[in-house]
C-alpha cells in the first residue's frame, strides 16, 4: 500500500448534512518512537497496547456550504466549551489531508469533543482525539462514495480493510501516535523487517500470535500530574534532529521491536519488563540530553518506580512501568497476578498521585462509530 491508494476516488452523491460520533481509544507505547522525519513519518518503528477506558469522544456535525470558500470553515468544543486554541492544530490537520478528503471545503464542521481523562497530561490525548476525528471523516467519505452501492460481502470487507488503514494513515498526518488508535490490541507503526506488513504510513495489527499471558493486560494509569505537559511532544520530536544520541536510539528501538515481537509470542514476561522499562527511561534520558533539555518526570514518579521495583524483587510479580511524555506512570501488569498487584497499587502507590486520581485500564481492541 502507498499514498497514492489514498487519494479519493469520485463520490458519486452529494451530502447536505448530517452528524457522526466516533470513540477512539488512546494507546501506550512499549517500543517508543522520537523523532520524525517529514510528512510525520517515524524515525523508527513502534509498537504500542490500546486502551479502553482512556478514549476521545468526537461528533462531528457537518452542512454543506452554498458558496464553498478558499479556507476551511469549522469550529471545535471541549467539553461544551469552544476552545480557539485548538484551530491552529486543527486547520494544519485540515491542510495536511485535504488531497485525500477533497470534501473538506465544502461544509462547514462543528467539531464536540470530550476525553475520558485529563487532557495534555501524558496520556495521548492527541492520538486519541485526531484518530476520532480521522474516523468522522472517514465516514463522511464512505456515504458519499459507497452510499447508493449495493457491495458483496467480500466487497464489504475489502472496504473495511481500507477504510481502518486509510483512517490511520489520515489520523497520522494529525498526530503521529494516533495512526495506532484505530485497531487493537497490539499495534506496530513504522517500517520493520521482521514486522510482516508493516508500514511508515499507518499502523498495524501486530502480525503473529500472541501468547496467552500478554492477553488482557492491565494498565493502571497513576495520575502523578493531571497539569498539561510544560513542552509539547512536538516540540520534544523536533529536538531530535541533531541530537547526539539519536543514531543509536533509533538502532536501539529497531532492535528492541524484534526482541519483543519474540517475546509477545514466547510469553516471556520478565524480558517484556526489561524492554519496556528501558524503553521508558530512554524516551526521558533523550529529553534529559537535547538541546534544550528538559525533565517531565516529577518526584513523585520516581517514587513510583522504585517502590514498583521494590515490590517486584520482593514478590517477584511481573508487574512492571511504562512512561509517555509526561510525569504519569503506567502500571502494566498480566491478567493472572492483577488481584495482588491491584492491592499493592491501591495501598502503595496511589498515595503519590495528585489527589489520589488513578485510572483502571486494560488492554482494548480500537475505535468504534456511537452514530
Amino acid at each position: 500500500m502507498t499514498e497514492s491508494n489514498f487519494f479519493s476516488k469520485s463520490y458519486s452523491k452529494e451530502i447536505p448534512d448530517g452528524k457522526i460520533t466516533w470513540q477512539s481509544p488512546s494507546n501506550i507505547a512499549l517500543v517508543k518512537y522520537w523523532g520524525k522525519k517529514k510528512n510525520q513519518i517515524p524515525e523508527n518503528p513502534s509498537i504500542s497496547f490500546t486502551l479502553d477506558a482512556c478514549r476521545t469522544t468526537t461528533t462531528l456535525e457537518f452542512n454543506r456550504l452554498s458558496s464553498p470558500g478558499n479556507d476551511f470553515s469549522f469550529e471545535i468544543y471541549l467539553d461544551d466549551e469552544i476552545k480557539e486554541d485548538f484551530k491552529p492544530k486543527i486547520k494544519t490537520f485540515f491542510q495536511r489531508i485535504e488531497a485525500y478528503l477533497p470534501f473538506l471545503k465544502d461544509y462547514h464542521f462543528t467539531i464536540r469533543t470530550s476525553n475520558s481523562f485529563p487532557h495534555s497530561s501524558g496520556i495521548a490525548s492527541s492520538a486519541s482525539g485526531m484518530s476520532a476525528l480521522a474516523l468522522c471523516l472517514m465516514s463522511i467519505e464512505k456515504e458519499l462514495i459507497n452510499s447508493d452501492v449495493a457491495l458483496s460481502a467480500v466487497e464489504r470487507s475489502m472496504d473495511e480493510n481500507y477504510f481502518n488503514q486509510k483512517a490511520s494513515f489520515l489520523s497520522r498526518l494529525g498526530s503521529g501516535s494516533a495512526c495506532r488508535s484505530i485497531e487493537g490490541d497490539l499495534i506496530v507503526w513504522g517500517k520493520h523487517d521482521k514486522i510482516i506488513g508493516s508500514s511508515d504510513l499507518f499502523g498495524v495489527k501486530f502480525p503473529d500470535k500472541v501468547h496467552d499471558d500478554f492477553k488482557n493486560f492491565h494498565d493502571t494509569i497513576l495520575l502523578v500530574d493531571k497539569g498539561e505537559k510544560q513542552v509539547s511532544s512536538t516540540v520534544g520530536h523536533n529536538l531530535m534532529y541533531g541530537h547526539p544520541y539519536a543514531d543509536d536510539r533509533f538502532k536501539q528501538a529497531n532492535d528492541n521491536l524484534a526482541k519483543l515481537s519474540e517475546i509477545l509470542q514466547n510469553g516471556d514476561l520478565k524480558g517484556f519488563i526489561e524492554i519496556v522499562e528501558s524503553e521508558a527511561l530512554t524516551l526521558h534520558a533523550m529529553m534529559m540530553t537535547s538541546l534544550p533539555y528538559f525533565i517531565l518526570m516529577k518526584p513523585n514518579t520516581l517514587e513510583i518506580i522504585n517502590k514498583i521495583w521494590a515490590f517486584r524483587k520482593e514478590t517477584g510479580l511481573n508487574v512492571c512501568f511504562t512512561l509517555d511524555a509526561g510525569a504519569n506512570v503506567h502500571v502494566l501488569y498480566p491478567d493472572k497476578e492483577s488481584d495482588t498487584i491491584y492491592e499493592f497499587i491501591k495501598s502503595e502507590l496511589v498515595a503519590y498521585c495528585q489527589n489520589g486520581h488513578y485510572i483502571c485500564d486494560r488492554i482494548g481492541f480500537g475505535a468504534k462509530r456511537l452514530m
